[in-house]
């Protein structure tokens, strides 16, 4: 009886000692250990900084096996963001090695296959993509990427990294290396190869598919012609038949804390250019980056009718022969020709 108490009394002179302390590295633990965010669905994408910190702590299903990627453009040698800090334990990926050089398109499943491999990532991994802020679509990107090949639990921090330091959650300067994994991916890449449209298949339904909107979300400038809104795109204008879905760039995709809006949002700017989310939709930018935000909107509210145009305008104006309107076409002024007849002098400046 007398070691069992004292064993209670040392205890508890250890717990005091603990709570009195005044080191930092204690307190953080402490207050980490207590984020217990409520669970979200597997489709739901776009997450709180709460959320991220209680998978950190072990406080959600998805904690088994996860991870975090810091998702940019460039090596993680040139990643100047990641190494002034990032998410404690999360990995720097280049966005370079999600696309290839040619169209900037989603590289090939053998590539992409390889990358999981090279990440330690499986279908069943649970994949946290952050970028700097909420209006850097580059962990959208990735994102969309690992929902094409078949990672079935992808989310997205809410507000980027700006949101995760004002929630004043840990950070490290660390610079961490995935580690290989022999482990199968789970299941053939792509798993999901109906979420990308090709620029064939963009073609066709232009031409002869009444209820296909394709939908620019490009600036108004880019999307009257007025510039390419790229240094190396010389021609500007837009794939004839597109209307406009708004820029994600300006804000207009995002709350004024960063978060990203609702699927109300995304219905008003397509009801502006006569679309409803009715129809089949696919989404396109200059490259690809853009066009994956509204994409993921429609696909954490359980749509299905949605697609992204992976080649972009940039692919389109490669084709001489590709019908393109300079203008607004709901008015008079558009100028219906084709890429061939465009200027060269369209260049962003």
């Amino acid at each position: 009886m007398k070691r069992r108490w004292l064993g209670i009394a040392i205890c508890a002179a250890v717990l005091l000692a603990a709570g009195c302390s005044s080191g930092t590295d204690v307190s953080r633990a402490a207050d980490a250990s207590a984020v217990k965010a409520a669970p979200v669905e597997k489709k739901k994408v776009y997450v709180s900084p709460d959320w991220v910190q209680s998978v950190l702590d072990g406080n959600q299903e998805e904690s088994e096996d996860y991870m975090v990627l810091e998702c940019a453009w460039g090596t993680v040698q040139d990643a100047a963001a990641y190494k002034e800090g990032h998410i404690k334990g999360a990995y720097h990926m280049n966005t370079d090695d999600i696309e290839s050089e040619e169209y900037w398109n989603i590289r090939t499943p053998e590539e992409i296959k390889d990358l999981m491999a090279e990440y330690g990532i499986t279908k069943d991994t649970t994949v946290i993509c952050y970028s700097d802020k909420g209006t850097n679509s580059a962990d959208d990107r990735v994102a969309f990427t690992l929902l094409w090949a078949g990672v079935e639990n992808v989310k997205c921090l809410d507000g980027g990294y700006d949101a995760w330091l004002k929630s004043g959650y840990e950070t490290e300067k660390t610079v961490n290396t995935p580690q290989p994994s022999d482990r199968e991916f789970g299941v053939d890449i792509p798993a999901h190869p109906e979420y990308i449209l090709s620029i064939g298949e963009a073609k066709e339904k232009l031409a002869g598919d009444d209820n296909f909107k394709l939908v620019s979300i490009r600036s108004r400038d880019e999307f009257l012609g007025r510039t390419s809104g790229y240094g190396y795109i010389d021609r500007a204008g837009e794939p004839e038949g597109a209307v406009w879905g708004h820029d994600t760039d300006d804000g207009s995709y995002h709350n004024e804390d960063g978060t990203t809006a609702g699927l109300d949002v995304l219905k008003g700017y397509l009801e502006e250019s006569g679309a409803s989310l009715d129809n089949e939709l696919s989404f396109y930018c200059g490259t690809g980056w853009r066009a994956t935000i509204p994409f993921l909107i429609c696909y954490e509210n359980g749509m299905t009718n949605m697609t992204v145009y992976d080649g972009g305008w940039y692919q389109w104006q490669m084709d001489d022969s590709l019908p393109v309107q300079v203008g607004d076409p709901a008015e008079s002024s558009c100028q219906f020709t084709t890429v061939g007849e465009l200027s060269t002098d369209k260049a962003k400046k």
